[in-house]
């Protein structure tokens, strides 16, 4: 009797919140294998469910809160990225995409009930402790996470600036857990870094896609130009371990590459999630040779950008095969304080791939590998160390010799393998394209 009363109400309640229709209702209870009406068998248990836990739980549960877990049951059952935002996550929401909140540092996702890492953001904690993208976390401190919502451990890595954090985590390629210690700081990302590479050539860093990310990008590249004379040989774009952010700020970034064209469109099952996206005439390097460097941890966003400028052949894709996420997701509020964080589209590059689970496989694959300098050894032995060896007729003093160093030397960038790949790219894009008229 009880159970029944449970599910009159629930039934009622479901009805008074907008859920259900009367009309509804009817149909299933007429032709219950309909696929007009809903499933009232399944209510019926999801009912009988609700009262079991009311009723013979060890401990009292208020009905707020059950419902509250019912709301994110559905979502967190759909896909990995769908969720209901309760107030505290609703505002880091809001507050993450301006630039600046709490935690370690790391864009993560759910695989296999664990937490793994999409990448690291740029000067945070997590990335100065050697968090990389790819990494599986499978305990916070002594709590494992086999078992917790992506929202639960989202919320134990957050908390107060100064307090530490234990990570223990699988990598790939590593015999055993490594344990890894982060204190927590405020996150205050910078999303864009340009400087220059070499006399012409320029190099442009984006960790995110924040709605600023646009306008500080152009920036950069109009004070590369500046430092270059006034037009680049080439540019290259960084887009590795950038786990996306803003539609619309990767929208603006492509555009400024392109002159025409799709950029992107997404494709859903209501009116709102169907868009198209097209450049507008002018491109901010005027043809200039890019490069995009892209990993593994490139996501969303990223991809998107990556896509349209491939797709456009605009630019030269390299690296490793990038993340794979092609969905949108539409913030709904639902009052207030809380909202709901649904997947309404799929993205689709310019040539109409999909990116979902399939991400940009680049044009020029790398090893994921890091460069050492070799030291000379002390028994090397040149022309110039051999007795009564010919001095060069062209000797100005030694300056060859110091120029020869200072490229020995090199920039700084020797240990990245991937941005120097991409620089001797470029090097000799810009000397095949044709000379301006």
């Amino acid at each position: 009797m009880k159970h029944n009363l449970t599910s009159a109400l629930l039934v009622a309640l479901l009805v008074g919140a907008g859920v259900l229709s009367y009309d509804r209702i009817a149909v299933a209870d007429r032709n219950e294998e309909s696929d007009s009406g809903l499933p009232l068998e399944e209510l019926r248990v999801f009912a009988e469910v609700f009262g079991r836990i009311k009723n013979d739980y060890v401990e009292p549960v208020d009905d707020r809160k059950l419902l509250k877990y019912a709301i994110e049951g559905m979502l967190s059952g759909l896909d990995p990225h769908s969720a209901y935002l309760d107030e505290e996550d609703y505002r880091d929401l809001r507050v993450g995409t301006s630039g600046e909140f709490g935690g370690l540092g790391i864009e993560v996702g759910m695989e296999n009930g664990f937490v793994k890492v999409i990448s690291p953001i740029d000067d945070t904690p997590a990335q100065r402790a050697g968090v990389m993208a790819g990494d599986v976390i499978i305990k916070l401190d002594d709590k494992p996470v086999k078992g917790m919502t992506l929202d639960e451990a989202v919320k134990l890595m957050r908390g107060k600036p100064g307090t530490g954090l234990r990570l223990t985590i699988v990598r790939e390629g590593v015999d055993k857990p490594l344990v890894i210690e982060v204190v927590r700081d405020v996150i205050k990302t910078v999303s864009v870094k340009s400087r220059m590479l070499d006399p012409g050539f320029g190099y442009v860093r984006l960790s995110q896609f924040q709605a600023r990310t646009p306008e500080d990008m152009l920036s950069g590249i109009a004070t590369l130009k500046r430092k270059a004379g006034g037009t680049l040989k080439g540019l290259v774009l960084d887009l590795r371990n950038n786990p996306g952010g803003v539609l619309n700020a990767a929208v603006a970034i492509s555009d400024a590459f392109l002159t025409n064209g799709t950029i992107v469109y997404t494709e859903g099952r209501i009116k709102d999630s169907q868009l198209k996206f097209k450049a507008a005439p002018d491109d901010v390097l005027e043809g200039a040779p890019i490069v995009v460097l892209v990993n593994g941890g490139s996501a969303s966003a990223s991809e998107i950008v990556a896509g349209a400028l491939q797709d456009h052949k605009r630019a030269v894709i390299m690296g490793q095969q990038t993340f794979g996420k092609g969905s949108v997701q539409t913030i709904v509020p639902v009052n207030d304080r809380t909202a709901v964080k649904l997947t309404t589209a799929r993205y689709f590059t310019p040539n109409g791939r999909s990116i979902q689970a399939e991400g940009i496989v680049p044009d020029i694959k790398l090893a994921d590998v890091h460069l050492t300098r070799n030291e000379k050894p002390a028994t090397q032995i040149k022309e110039a160390d051999l007795a009564r060896h010919l001095s060069n007729p062209q000797e100005n003093g030694g300056t060859d010799a110091k120029e020869s160093a200072a490229r020995d030397k090199g920039d700084g960038d020797e240990s990245d393998y991937a941005l120097s790949e991409a620089l001797n790219l470029l090097k000799g894009l810009a000397i095949l394209r044709p000379a301006e008229a």
